[in-house]
């Protein structure tokens, strides 16, 4: 069950310009969250801007009831976000999402995530490890300036790719043309992803094609997340095409098996 919590920002850091990430106490969202959850934040105690941010959660320290989140500099309301300071509350509803990351029987797996999309994955990757499941990491990045996290998500796989479109760091090109090229190989059991449409389209194809297990984190505007706003619709491919069926990706998901989505 989702719960309120003003959680108490205990540390804050600028990863690369424009992007935070934020430590805050908040045991009782901590402990019920798992990988590819989000919460909703309220970044301001004015009336403007009035809707909450949903952003996805980043690291989970249950031990000690820490949340990470991060998130990129990009209106009015993250802008307010980051100018929160160490020692101030914030407020955040969570854990939010029914749709989660689902490990079943899984022995060995590819993560693959584009630009921002890569947060909700670190999660994923560590749990995973801790499971004794075999993790191969593919991220993709526009260029050298935004490459980041390459150290942690190196720690919580077993062979890590760094891609960037213009070749100005590590290999150059898409992440998923470096996953297409060890599918065979490496035969995975599931692939997971989260970023750019394009990326997740690409994936979606790929999983179908190769007839592999595939789940995929969306990202929508969740102004509520709780599915009362009807702002985050996704048509599936589970109805009669003359019957569309539209879920909720702040309830269904935001995670879904890749098969479902129609783009």
């Amino acid at each position: 069950m989702p719960k309120q919590v003003f959680a108490k920002l205990v540390k804050k850091e600028e990863i690369i310009k424009g992007v935070f990430k934020f430590t805050v106490e908040a045991e009782e969202i901590v402990k019920d969250s798992k990988p590819g959850n989000f919460i909703e934040i309220r970044v301001s105690n004015q009336t403007a801007p009035f809707l909450r941010r949903p952003i996805s959660i980043y690291n989970l320290d249950k031990e000690k009831g820490l949340l990470e989140f991060i998130f990129q500099v990009k209106g009015e309301g993250t802008t307010i976000l980051s100018e929160k300071q160490e020692g101030e509350n914030i407020d955040i509803i969570g854990p939010l999402g029914f749709g989660t990351f689902k490990f079943e029987s899984r022995k060995n797996i590819a993560i693959i995530g584009g630009g921002i999309g890569i947060f909700p994955l670190y999660e994923l990757a560590k749990q995973a490890k801790k499971l004794n499941i075999n993790v191969d990491i593919y991220l993709g990045y526009r260029n050298k300036e935004n490459v980041m996290l390459e150290k942690e998500f190196g720690k919580v796989s077993d062979n890590l790719l760094i891609a960037t479109d213009d070749g100005s760091y590590s290999k150059k090109g898409f992440a998923i043309n470096f996953l297409e090229e060890n599918l065979d190989k490496n035969k995975y059991d599931c692939i997971y992803a989260c970023g750019p449409l394009s990326m997740l389209r690409a994936v979606q194809k790929l999983s179908i094609d190769k007839k592999i297990n595939c789940q995929i984190s969306l990202e929508e505007k969740m102004a509520c997340g709780l599915g009362v706003c009807l702002g985050c619709a996704v048509k599936t491919s589970k109805s009669p095409k003359d019957l569309p069926e539209y879920w909720h990706v702040c309830k269904a998901g935001p995670v879904f098996n890749a098969k479902d989505v129609e783009f």
